[in-house]
């Protein structure tokens, strides 16, 4: 439901415009040093408003450390953290609340819950729950030591060229997409637990966790489909198991093979755009047209890079401490 992860797991809580959002983290291993500012450099690169065609919603995201932390180090119980919402304008919400939008989770989730969901803002469904992820995956990151990962934005809107992408969108008073890429370097062979907890589908689990996100595909991906197989199979060159090729992205039968982890995933346009759309006004059970008003992403793909990298560690965090290559107690 709402936690992740079998030794390294979180719990994540909270809406968009409730009070606050946050997240535990059960399983961190005892003396790591840790404090606010650890976080700081990530959380920034998730907010919105820094950069072209994203939200103007300004979040201070200052997380605030409730257990977990003594004496500037991790106790190996609980840790929770909390991110305060101030910059909220749920009346947006009220107005249309009548009209489910289309592409997002009014509808299913009025179903689910009967109407006692909490709706503003998107509520528990909401980006904005992203902030505990991307606070959880900068202390998974410092766990991983040096392994390195790296998310980075290749597509917008079908185009390579960001701007051209994102001006596709203006033009079109409408929304886009985009693909990120992720790169892992320095993980060791052997991590992942086939059948069902394979490296890949874990992996795959959490970035359908991350709102918006429509596909993921390793290696080759979806080209795989197109190749001989003399041509996708990647040669081994040594007893480290580096290959001449990566077209497996670093995992096979669902273990690491100390290459390159790559993996791309596919995030679909902003689901609230400015332009006219229709939907079902379930008070008049009629359909209607609207436009969603609000202050939201021109393409969501923008913030997500840190996002992605945060719940990539939080899984090669699990999958290390399963392994056993993380210890108990961290001695700094």
């Amino acid at each position: 439901m709402n936690s992740f992860g079998r030794i390294f797991r979180v719990s994540i809580f909270g809406e968009s415009h409730g009070e606050s959002v946050g997240i535990t983290i059960d399983g961190c291993p005892a003396g790591l040093s840790l404090s606010a500012e650890d976080l700081l450099s990530d959380l920034e690169r998730r907010k919105g408003g820094k950069q072209k065609g994203t939200t103007p919603r300004q979040e201070a995201d200052y997380p605030f450390f409730k257990s977990g932390v003594f004496n500037g180090k991790t106790t190996g119980f609980p840790i929770t953290i909390l991110f305060e919402n101030n910059n909220t304008r749920s009346e947006d919400y009220q107005k249309q609340r009548s009209i489910p939008r289309p592409g997002h989770a009014d509808w299913v989730a009025h179903e689910k819950f009967g109407g006692n969901e909490d709706y503003r803002g998107g509520g528990h469904f909401s980006a904005r729950l992203t902030t505990g992820l991307v606070a959880a995956g900068a202390i998974a990151k410092k766990l991983l030591n040096q392994i390195n990962i790296t998310a980075s934005i290749t597509e917008v809107g079908g185009e390579k060229d960001i701007e051209k992408g994102l001006q596709k969108a203006i033009d079109a008073k409408d929304s886009v997409g985009g693909i990120i890429e992720c790169v892992v370097t320095g993980l060791p062979v052997g991590l992942g637990e086939p059948y069902f907890d394979s490296l890949e589908s874990s992996l795959a689990h959490m970035m359908f966790a991350i709102p918006a996100v429509k596909g993921v595909e390793f290696g080759s991906g979806f080209a795989a489909a197109k190749m001989f197989g003399s041509e996708h199979n990647d040669a081994i060159e040594n007893m480290q198991g580096k290959t001449t090729t990566n077209h497996a992205g670093g995992i096979v039968g669902g273990i690491s093979n100390g290459n390159d982890l790559v993996f791309r995933i596919a995030i679909k346009p902003t689901s609230s755009t400015p332009k006219e759309q229709t939907s079902l006004n379930w008070e008049t059970q009629q359909q209607e047209t609207f436009s969603i008003k609000g202050r939201h992403d021109l393409c969501v793909a923008l913030r997500a890079p840190v996002i992605v990298e945060a719940a990539t560690a939080l899984v090669l965090a699990d999958a290390m401490l399963l392994e056993q290559r993380i210890p108990r107690i961290i001695k700094d």
